[in-house]
């Protein structure tokens, strides 16, 4: 009996092996993302938000011209996802924006994820369907995803009018929720003169001049860039705000306090980013510093998970990953900065500080040495 029951014992499948829920889960994941993908290009939280009162889903079929039976399906997921909510009525099902759909999945929220939803949904989306070959091969999938050449990074990136406007609108989505808490993780008053380093749709350089009234903004960034964003993101009321145009990796930078690079160096290998900053210490006035903005990976490399699969994306999309503080800190420290500090902002990106010694400081320095 007590064989039979050492047997019956080792047989047994563990309950916590029973059934695979989180692989399961992870197996689903891109049915989740789809889905919210869909529910926002279609219009659906944008269709909500207009109505003063819950829809059934034949007044919502209606409004975002898709089918009765599809759109009950996409409404009964949204639901499930807790981004709907649903009401009875006469024995019917009408639905309503949840609040973070209201503020985050609709066009006209001025903290609106719609653009960066619609970039992950038509670019990043059909990237990782190589992702394989992106990790076979080590380097990007441009060519395959989309058929263009991959030898300048931005020029892939910016293969069109239409991509690159769709670049810096997701890019002006993302800092409306997250540059404040970037922008002030250290206290940057002391620096007046800021120059930011492919500042893109100039998102965050509103956020500096917000939070910080003394200050002005230089946005360095590659012509029809500056061009873009002067036409659709940075109007004239926008008075601290200018731009200089150049390639940061050609032209000399014009001299700053303050140098921030938000989501610059993680496109970019070791080499590239120890070059690039060596240029921005060259430019930086004595005293001064430069701001890194990146999503920050544990010293162990154990996570958050959010970063090691942009890490990922960097794989399928750039040349370059994601780091850790120290990482980063020493190619820093490989350009001249020292006094590296970082801060984590709690969001998906955080800060790292490094300074340029004032001339008398370094001075001393090499008089000590001898």
């Amino acid at each position: 009996m007590a064989e039979q029951q050492e047997t019956g014992s080792s047989e047994e499948t563990p309950a916590a092996d029973a059934y695979p829920r989180k692989i399961l889960e992870y197996m689903e994941g891109f049915l989740i993302s789809k889905t919210l993908f869909s529910a926002c290009e279609l219009g659906v939280f944008d269709v909500l938000l207009a109505s003063e009162h819950p829809l059934s889903a034949e007044e919502i079929s209606q409004a975002v011209g898709a089918s009765l039976d599809g759109t009950q399906r996409l409404l009964a997921a949204c639901t499930g996802l807790q981004l709907l909510n649903t009401h009875q009525e006469n024995g019917h099902v009408l639905y309503s924006n949840t609040e973070q759909a209201s503020v985050y999945l609709t066009r006209s929220s001025p903290v609106s994820l719609y653009e960066s939803i619609q970039y992950s949904s038509r670019t990043i989306y059909l990237g990782w369907h190589y992702l394989t070959d992106a990790v076979r091969e080590g380097r990007n999938q441009y060519e395959k995803a989309f058929g263009v050449s991959s030898n300048e990074l931005f020029e892939a990136l910016y293969r069109s009018d239409e991509e690159m406007l769709k670049f810096m609108q997701l890019m002006n989505s993302i800092w409306n929720i997250c540059g404040k808490d970037v922008i002030t993780a250290f206290d940057l008053s002391p620096f007046n003169i800021i120059c930011d380093v492919g500042g893109c749709s100039g998102a965050l350089a509103k956020h500096c001049t917000s939070a910080y009234p003394g200050c002005t903004v230089t946005i360095f960034d590659l012509p029809k860039v500056a061009h873009t964003s002067r036409e659709h993101f940075v109007t004239g009321a926008d008075q601290r705000i200018s731009f200089h145009e150049g390639d940061f990796f050609k032209d000399t930078l014009p001299e700053a306090d303050l140098y921030i690079l938000a989501r610059i160096l993680h496109d970019w290998k070791d080499e590239r980013c120890i070059e690039l900053l060596s240029s921005v210490y060259k430019a930086c006035k004595p005293g001064g510093a430069v701001l890194l903005v990146e999503a920050l990976l544990h010293e162990d490399g154990s996570g958050p998970v959010t970063v090691q699969l942009f890490s990922l994306n960097m794989l399928v999309q750039t040349e370059g990953r994601e780091r850790t503080a120290a990482q980063y800190a020493a190619l820093l420290a490989a350009a001249g900065f020292t006094g590296v500090q970082h801060r984590l902002t709690g969001k998906i990106y955080d800060a790292v500080l490094g300074h340029k010694e004032t001339r008398g400081r370094h001075i001393r320095l090499l008089v000590g040495q001898d």
